[in-house]
């Protein structure tokens, strides 16, 4: 009983691997993240704390911010939606079938990783300009796709698709089909494989690539202003307000803007990677 106690309350340290050199890497890892990510985002939150609480509040009740933020989580999040179950599908593509060009298919996937955000801004504003090569065929309907949320939505998607592709395609490479097999063997049908085995196995690989591309919608810049038209209330997107804030030497301002984006993000993903364990406890690893 009293060695059962002992090790009951004995301190528990780190297990030790096979590799030596814990605690220089733990270090250094402190260090990196601390350099890179902490402090930046503290000198943030501290520039933006000299407004006040009420001043915080008073920038992110004005209405052109509350118009901005809407935009920008908004169609962040409608454009997620849409990544979360094309991507999927052009996962599957890549992953279960044989084809002619499968490889070149692949490869284009990373494209939006390639190209820098204004050439992807400016290719996506000529493609759907009303005198552009879809622009033109969506005109004689009355749609107007840039300059518009329309434009910023499909931007977007554009430069979120990768990020679920890529996190979910190779969860989907190592997927036993045994278990779709023995799926098929038990009579559940084709979509019933589906939606009770091969979903629930890639759910937490599909939220991750979510939080990714939600992450990156949030903050994107360079490929949103050329097709957005930046008209305030219609379609400004936050990351532009806070470059208007420092165009005009409002510090305070852009930083009370930014922590606002911040914390909002921080909720969100914090949410999303909750489910995403969730899920990981329900379905396990794969």
């Amino acid at each position: 009983m009293s060695l059962a106690l002992d090790e009951r309350w004995a301190p528990r340290f780190p297990k030790v691997g096979v590799l030596p050199g814990f605690g220089i890497t733990m270090g250094f890892t402190i260090t990196y993240l601390s350099l890179i990510v902490l402090i930046p985002l503290g000198v943030l939150v501290w520039r933006a704390a000299g407004l006040g609480l009420g001043g915080l509040w008073a920038v992110a009740t004005t209405p052109r911010v509350l118009a901005a933020l809407q935009t920008s989580f908004g169609l962040s999040a409608l454009a997620v939606l849409a990544n979360a179950f094309f991507g999927l599908v052009v996962a599957w593509v890549l992953t279960r079938y044989d084809f002619a060009g499968r490889r070149l298919l692949d490869a284009a996937v990373d494209l939006p990783f390639a190209l820098p955000t204004a050439v992807a801004g400016i290719a996506l504003a000529a493609l759907y300009a009303p005198n552009g090569w879809l622009g033109a065929l969506a005109a004689p309907y009355g749609l107007k796709i840039a300059f518009t949320p329309a434009g910023i939505f499909i931007a977007l998607v554009f430069i979120g698709l990768p990020f679920v592709v890529r996190t979910v395609q190779p969860v989907l490479q190592d997927l036993d089909r045994e278990l779709e097999e023995a799926s098929a063997t038990l009579g559940a049908g084709r979509w019933q494989t589906v939606w009770r085995v091969v979903l629930p196995a890639l759910a937490p690989a599909l939220l991750t690539g979510v939080a990714l591309a939600f992450a990156r919608a949030v903050g994107e810049y360079g490929s949103v202003i050329f097709i957005a038209g930046n008209i305030p209330f219609k379609s400004e997107i936050a990351p532009l307000l806070i470059v208007a804030q420092l165009e005009q030497f409002n510090y305070a301002g852009a930083a009370a803007i930014a922590t606002i984006m911040l914390l909002v993000s921080f909720v969100i993903l914090l949410a999303i990677n909750l489910l995403q364990a969730a899920s990981r406890r329900r379905f396990g690893d794969v």
